[in-house]
């Protein structure tokens, strides 16, 4: 429903740059965390490849308390953490424990400055940099090494690469309201870098110098995108089918209807049924339980296994 409420009714255009994601395929994605909705324009390339089911987040948690969509959330299991590695680190390697399976597709996106951009939080992650020697950078902060190291260490035998993607925007960037108003953006710009799992470090600090370096290098992207508008070698990654958004749009509003009209009008047992469930949701994501059998099943029955 996002991909299509941003292309097809807020008129957004997303263009793509650098290097083609393939259809299938194990990777891990590194993204700069412009605002509060970079995650979701990142749908809009999973939709492309096919790749909506099988993409996973590391997010706050604070974001696991909006209703409904943390079930969403919980269901597909991403990560959420609370941005203390002394709390995280447990959770994260758990996780990350269960997505190494090479039969299964996956895409993780990782935003390793855990938290959105503002001119406040730039001041402070330059006075810090400053004081450790570290590079000055204007348009993104410095990144937090250690969950970035946690998942490559923990997924590098079962990827394929890592994609670096820079996210920048048009004419201003928007935030939630924008996006479901179609205020802003007019257009999303998304630059994608593949390097080979090879070229990460193997060792923590290295692979903490890799990633600030990765930074720089994304810092210096995106002040030629701000002086020229655009990002160099553009892609057509194609457009999103019409048909095909408006038929899943029209399936997702039906069935969300008739199972409310059930939820009001039907038999006492169905309300039932729907209350122990949104218990139960509600349970399982507060305490993070994942049913592990159940859930695979659900997956395989839905999303297929693919032998990559």
């Amino acid at each position: 429903m996002w991909p299509f409420l941003f292309e097809k009714i807020n008129k957004t255009t997303v263009i793509f740059s650098g290097e083609s994601v393939p259809r299938e395929g194990r990777v891990l994605l590194l993204a700069n965390h412009r605002t509060e909705v970079d995650w979701m324009y990142l749908w809009n390339l999973a939709l492309r490849k096919g790749q909506l089911g099988y993409i996973k987040y590391v997010l706050k948690r604070s974001l696991m308390k909006l209703p409904i969509f943390n079930w969403g959330f919980h269901i597909f299991e991403f990560i959420s953490v609370e941005r203390k590695w002394e709390v995280d680190e447990s959770i994260m390697r758990s996780k990350l424990s269960t997505f190494r399976d090479s039969q299964d597709s996956l895409w993780l996106a990782v935003f390793p400055e855990g938290t959105d951009y503002t001119e406040e939080k730039c001041v402070r992650s330059q006075q810090f940099a400053a004081e450790n020697g570290l590079p000055i950078l204007k348009n993104v902060l410095l990144p937090k090494t250690r969950g970035f190291y946690a998942c490559v260490e923990a997924l590098r035998n079962s990827l394929d690469a890592v994609y670096d993607l820079t996210i920048a925007y048009k004419h201003r960037c928007p935030n939630f309201i924008d996006n479901a108003f179609g205020v802003d953006p007019s257009e999303v710009h998304i630059h994608v870098q593949r390097i080979p799992l090879q070229d990460v470090p193997s060792t923590e600090n290295e692979a903490a110098a890799w990633l600030i370096e990765r930074f720089r290098l994304k810092d210096e992207l995106l002040s030629d995108f701000n002086s020229q508008g655009y990002f160099p070698s553009q892609l057509n990654e194609g457009d999103l089918s019409t048909v095909e958004c408006l038929f899943k749009l029209s399936a997702i509003i039906s069935s969300t209807c008739l199972f409310i009209y059930l939820t009001l009008f039907s038999s006492v047992w169905f309300k039932i049924y729907v209350a122990l469930s949104s218990a139960y949701l509600s349970f399982a994501t507060y305490f993070g339980v994942y049913p592990s059998p159940v859930l695979g099943s659900v997956k395989t029955l839905f999303f297929g296994k693919k032998n990559l």
